[in-house]
């Protein structure tokens, strides 16, 4: 599908956000290239699942909003995302704007970047040049990279210098209001080398919300860093979301990457981790959960460069009701990268007959002294279980409940943050109900 985004979004648009936020003059310039690419590019082409028809234009895409002093004006609902401790470093954006930072003065002291992107690119702009939308994700992939690139706003920027170790999270929260709403929320993590972070999104909107996400994040781990981030989308069934996610990893950078695509409408979910260091270790856990008439399509891909390089993706996914998901995995492993590991598992639980869910795991292989495995399946739920549970004076829902919880147990079980935790459990409580 042809869409002409020139007259969607044009180029006075796009020049009055960018000195909206008084950007430097390449930013703009980067800005009107991308737009112009958006009307010529195509759509990603994604494995068994068709877009064209999906609205991704028809959107107000800029919609700035007033800041908050503190957490407690948030509303009760979204003020559950976000911790109340002063210790935790965090960011909230409502729709286009960045409404609420707080960075621990022992981090800012330490050297330890934490604010809207618009920010950082005015007071660090070669730190976020040298890394925005380069290696990552680039505007000429396909439109909605190209469109995400022309019409981003907000943002958030992390930066961890070198030795530095931060114990303490730090929580991003993209939050969605509103009629006809379109946001770009790009989050860039940028960690030195041999430092330590931990990295918490939540993207999320309610029911009454009709809206276009199209994000970005962008992660590069420095040499023998350790990163561990957690990705939580829960928008409502309005909403059609858009997550591409990059992460560079350098030598001996260890890597963990938790991915929940709880949403209630359309999703388009990829995320892709270049394995450019030698040594570097990569562990990808994804869970989605679909009711209802959901429809998602949902990638983890990893591709080796480096030598003696290891990843592990694990991705569990549970289908009700009419909800379609498309579950792939990719390892890719490149000409050079001797000695390189990387192993894969898909599987899907399908609760109903009308319920859809395809896993494809892939191998690709271009150098021969590696190790590579893969596994895959697609099922419904035993009845042999069923029965025994129910026979030992449990109610259907009950057996239902524990059967699927144990499916999704080995990615669940391995999260590292409690809170987190707790959240994915309690949103895949609701959509079962």
């Amino acid at each position: 599908m042809s869409l002409n985004t020139e007259q969607l979004f044009d180029r006075q648009l796009v020049t009055q956000l960018s000195q909206s936020q008084n950007e430097p003059t390449w930013v703009l310039e980067n800005r009107l290239q991308a737009l112009e690419a958006a009307s010529q590019l195509p759509l990603p082409k994604l494995e068994k699942t068709r877009i064209d028809n999906w609205n991704f234009t028809d959107i107000h895409p800029v919609n700035t909003e007033t800041a908050v002093a503190s957490t407690d004006q948030l509303p009760e609902g979204i003020r559950q995302f976000v911790s109340s401790d002063e210790e935790t470093n965090l960011l909230v954006q409502k729709n286009s704007s960045s409404v609420y930072t707080r960075l621990s003065e022992s981090l800012a002291n330490q050297g330890v970047i934490f604010t809207d992107l618009v920010t950082a690119l005015i007071q660090h702009p070669e730190l976020v040049q040298s890394h925005f939308m380069t290696d990552g994700i680039r505007p000429d992939e396909h439109k909605l990279a190209a469109l995400h690139a022309a019409l981003w706003s907000g943002g958030a920027f992390l930066y961890i210098p070198k030795n530095v170790e931060v114990e303490t999270p730090f929580q991003v929260l993209f939050w969605v209001e509103g009629e006809n709403i379109g946001t770009f929320p790009h989050l860039l993590v940028v960690a030195d080398s041999h430092s330590k972070a931990h990295v918490i999104a939540n993207f999320v909107s309610d029911d009454e919300t009709k809206a276009v996400v199209n994000g970005m994040v962008e992660v590069f781990a420095g040499d023998g860093s350790n990163l561990t981030l957690a990705s939580l989308h829960t928008h409502g069934k309005g909403t059609t979301d858009v997550a591409y996610r990059r992460t560079v990893v350098g030598k001996d950078a260890q890597l963990e990457w938790i991915v929940g695509d709880l949403n209630q409408g359309r999703t388009v979910s990829d995320n892709t981790t270049h394995m450019k260091g030698s040594g570097g270790n990569a562990q990808i856990k994804s869970i989605t959960v679909g009711a209802h008439e959901e429809r998602a399509n949902i990638t983890s891909t990893v591709r080796h460069w480096g030598t003696h390089t290891e990843s592990d993706i694990t991705a569990r996914g549970v289908m009700k009701d009419k909800a379609q998901t498309i579950l792939n995995g990719i390892t890719k492993i490149e000409k050079g990268a001797r000695k390189a590991n990387g192993v894969q598992a898909e599987k899907v639980l399908m609760l109903n007959r009308e319920a859809r869910g395809d896993a494809n795991p892939i191998l690709l292989i271009e150098e021969n002294d590696v190790q590579a495995g893969h596994a895959a399946s697609v099922g419904r739920i035993d009845p042999i279980q069923m029965f025994y549970l129910m026979s030992r004076g449990l109610s259907k829902r009950e057996a239902e409940r524990l059967i699927i919880f144990g499916f999704v147990g080995p990615v669940l079980d391995t999260i590292p943050f409690a809170s987190l935790k707790e959240r994915i459990s309690s949103v895949i409580e609701r959509k079962l109900d």
